[in-house]
């Protein structure tokens, strides 16, 4: 399992269903590409998505994949979490009006077909880092060390390291 490329948007939803938004998303895509599908407000910036997903990928290279699906490990190390359930409380889609951050892997370019879907909106991608340090439970004594970013890609780091 390799990353050949990476493409991360912005999008602006409103989800009547998380499981049929998921079995459009698989309908678009093709065998081994990969479409994931993220909460935007809880994205510190791509470089915490890059980093994310490297690391995902990493793990499975090394049989340290803490999923067997590598959709659901990259929502794992993107969220800095060892629970799935904790992971998707973080990152999951849930019903209503949400900010979406589309990431692409090995695939074509979907943004018209998931343009057809949502509202394309890369603003969704600026991160709040109020919510931030609240969803990470980042602390002020942290905050005064390092950026939110660079706390959240270190915990994400330490995931492998704590294996």
């Amino acid at each position: 399992m390799y990353m050949d490329n990476i493409q991360i948007l912005g999008f602006r939803a409103h989800i009547d269903s998380v499981g049929d938004t998921l079995d459009e998303i698989n309908s678009i895509k093709q065998d081994g590409e990969i479409i994931q599908l993220l909460n935007a407000d809880s994205i510190a910036s791509k470089n915490h998505i890059i980093h994310g997903v490297n690391q995902a990928f990493l793990a499975f290279e090394r049989g340290e994949n803490l999923a067997k699906d590598i959709s659901v490990e990259i929502v794992l190390r993107c969220s800095a979490q060892r629970q799935i359930s904790k992971a998707f409380r973080v990152l999951g889609l849930k019903e209503g009006e949400m900010n979406l951050c589309a990431v692409m892997i090995n695939s074509k370019d979907y943004t018209n077909e998931l343009s057809s879907l949502f509202t394309f909106d890369e603003d969704v991608l600026i991160p709040d880092l109020d919510n931030l340090a609240k969803v990470y439970k980042i602390s002020d004594a942290e905050i005064q060390n390092m950026s939110v970013e660079e706390i959240i890609i270190d915990r994400i780091t330490k995931l492998a390291v704590e294996y």
